[in-house]
């Protein structure tokens, strides 16, 4: 049987009001012990919350009770909508405690119940741990798709199809053992779920969004680049001097453009040196100019690398001697502000086309690495000659899918995904 946990559930305290939850086979019998008589299930009442072993009064809440499985957590749940002084809650949780048989939960124990209690699946967890941590509208609105279920309706449907096609596999191994032909509409069928498998693979991906679009600067020393992070920034992040190979390592500044995350990347000016660590810093400014999603150029548009994202600026454009910019050239002055907001804009437009659209669901590595499985033994049907060897491709994809949503083979990653919730969630 599973313990029964208790924890704080909103922020920290002081706040209006604090919400300590108490889950598990025990929880009833627990809030009966601090609030008396608890009201029907999914009615909120009034009551005097009194400490378990002496009687005295610490609060008067509102108190909620949730019978399992029909709970957030698939358990027996009781919550206690208290006062959100620091003392008040310090009181009940230490109140909580004294009851026999409750422990304090681990960071993210209470969602991970309801993981293992069939309320919500992997993909529904992932969503609610992305949304814990957004920090943007896009994200937000990316992992709210995501916990609602919007990828695991998704994949209901995929699998509600792909076992059909197990099923007609089957039979045509029961019955048809005389013709050893392989149906075409099977094949038909099974490259058909593969093609949209593979069309959701080349949607916009989760790093970016999650982890911000890496914008990198470049181009060589004393172009400008560190005035230019300074003044997107609207503060001096980055050292400005005269002296050439200033910059010996990037500086990464994360922003938010419109509600787009970014990662705006400083880099060490591209040249040839003899000073071993400008040399370092020139090394990773080039590994950083390839990785770019989005690269700022500040040299010669001639020099600048071939680059499917790239902006190409003419700084210093408030001096007399770059006032003409040449055609394809964004001019920019770091000291005027010319050109920053259109730069800005550049930015947003093109860091836009590495982001999924609002709303909907963008895949992360796992997720991506199980379907891509799964679209893979498809595809592998087309080159099977038994109808046996067709019934165990489609096993295999069905075991992507389990992996997917978390029914088998995930042991590996709950830890680590549950880890990154607070505690109390």
């Amino acid at each position: 049987m599973a313990d029964t946990i208790f924890a704080l559930s909103s922020g920290r305290p002081p706040a209006a009001i604090s919400i300590i939850r108490i889950s598990g086979p025990d929880a009833h019998a627990a809030g009966e012990q601090i609030a008396g008589s608890l009201p029907e299930a999914r009615t909120a009442v009034v009551r005097e919350l009194r400490h378990p072993k002496s009687g005295e009064l610490l609060d008067e809440s509102l108190v909620l009770r949730f019978d399992g499985p029909a709970s957030s957590t698939g358990e027996h749940i009781v919550e206690f909508q208290c006062h959100g002084g620091r003392a008040v809650v310090d009181a009940l949780l230490a109140a909580v405690g004294e009851v026999d048989g409750l422990r304090a939960a681990q960071p993210g124990e209470f969602t991970r119940r309801a993981f293992e209690n069939g309320r919500i699946d992997l993909t529904e967890a992932e969503g609610l741990a992305d949304l814990i941590e957004a920090e943007t509208e896009s994200q937000r609105k990316a992992a709210l798709a995501l916990a609602e279920g919007g990828l695991r309706k998704q994949i209901a449907t995929w699998r509600e199809c792909l076992l059909s096609l197990a099923a007609r596999a089957e039979r045509a191994i029961d019955y048809d053992e005389e013709d050893e032909t392989v149906d075409p509409a099977l094949l038909r069928d099974c490259a058909a779920l593969a093609a949209d498998l593979r069309g959701w693979l080349d949607r916009p991906r989760a790093e970016p969004l999650k982890d911000g679009v890496r914008v990198v600067v470049a181009g060589p020393p004393n172009a400008g680049k560190s005035s230019l992070i300074n003044a997107i920034a609207g503060e001096d992040r980055v050292i400005v001097t005269d002296v050439p190979g200033t910059t010996r390592d990037h500086i990464e500044v994360p922003l938010s453009l419109g509600g787009v995350p970014i990662r705006l990347t400083d880099t060490a000016g591209l040249r040839e040196t003899q000073d071993p660590v400008e040399a370092i810093g020139v090394e990773r400014a080039g590994r950083l100019v390839e990785a770019a999603d989005v690269l700022i150029w500040l040299g010669e548009l001639d020099q600048a690398p071939a680059h499917a994202l790239l902006v190409a600026v003419h700084a210093k454009a408030d001096l007399p001697s770059r006032r003409d910019a040449p055609e394809g050239t964004l001019p920019v002055s770091s000291v005027t502000g010319e050109g920053i907001a259109a730069l800005l804009e550049e930015i947003k437009a093109r860091a836009r086309t590495m982001l999924p659209v609002d709303d909907s669901i963008a895949l992360n590595r796992r997720q991506a690495a199980h379907i891509e499985e799964a679209a893979d033994a498809l595809t592998a049907v087309a080159t099977a000659h038994e109808v046996v060897l067709i019934a165990e491709y489609l096993r295999l994809a069905r075991t992507a899918f389990d992996r997917l949503t978390g029914r088998a083979g995930v042991e590996d990653v709950l830890d680590a995904l549950f880890g990154r919730f607070c505690l109390g969630k």
